[in-house]
């Protein structure tokens, strides 16, 4: 909980502000209400309620413990739907990922971020855009989501500027990174499965630079 003294003129933003949290643009209040709507989206293992409280990763460089309600109340923080929450919790099992080596991409001066991209039927059920401008403003999933990840690694990981995000000048990835693979006009197949993933969902992480054409 934390109190806004709105006598004084305070607000929410300022709260956040001055506690460190967010990436420094307008945020959605994580009210209790908003964070259980959220969690309610998650499907039942084995016939029972997920735990949101059970640790599912690890996070570097400050090996923040993130569970799903951690990382439901980021969701709220950034817009996200119900219906992008297992996008995110699967995409923070793969930042957690040795082979990732997040500790290693936050601690180089190089100005790389994790990109998310969906696959397969979340990116229908998800709304995300596969399509002309998916890199750019104007699609709730594709911004929303990508901010939640990257609001994840400020708060939970503890990857901020300085001590725990070495790039010299960061970059505009470092808001928000995340498109959705076009599986009806790609020529090639779905990327999932010729990695060996057959679900009708799934996520891929990979890090790099911010999208820049070759001419």
């Amino acid at each position: 909980m934390v109190d806004v003294d709105v006598e004084a003129g305070e607000t929410v933003l300022d709260v956040y502000e001055r506690n460190g949290w967010g990436d420094g643009l307008p945020l959605e209040a994580p009210t209790p209400e908003r964070v259980d709507a959220m969690l309610r989206a998650l499907a039942p293992v084995n016939g029972r309620p997920v735990d949101p409280d059970e640790v599912i990763a690890v996070l570097p460089p400050r090996s923040g413990e993130a569970t799903r309600r951690t990382i439901a109340i980021n969701a709220v923080l950034a817009g996200c739907r119900p219906e992008h929450l297992p996008v995110l919790i699967s995409a923070v099992r793969a930042l957690a990922h040795p082979d990732l080596n997040l500790r290693g991409v936050n601690a180089t001066t190089h100005p790389v971020a994790p990109l998310l991209i969906v696959h397969g039927q979340a990116t229908v059920e998800g709304g995300f855009n596969a399509g002309l401008g998916a890199f750019g403003p104007g699609n709730r999933a594709n911004a929303a989501v990508g901010r939640a990840l990257r609001l994840i690694l400020l708060h939970i990981a503890g990857a901020r500027p300085g001590p725990g995000d070495a790039s010299t000048q960061g970059g505009p990835a470092k808001y928000g990174y995340c498109v959705a693979e076009n599986l009806d006009e790609s020529p090639w197949g779905g990327y999932a499965r010729s990695v060996g993933v057959d679900a009708p969902s799934a996520i891929t992480i990979h890090c790099g630079e911010a999208p820049h054409n070759v001419h």
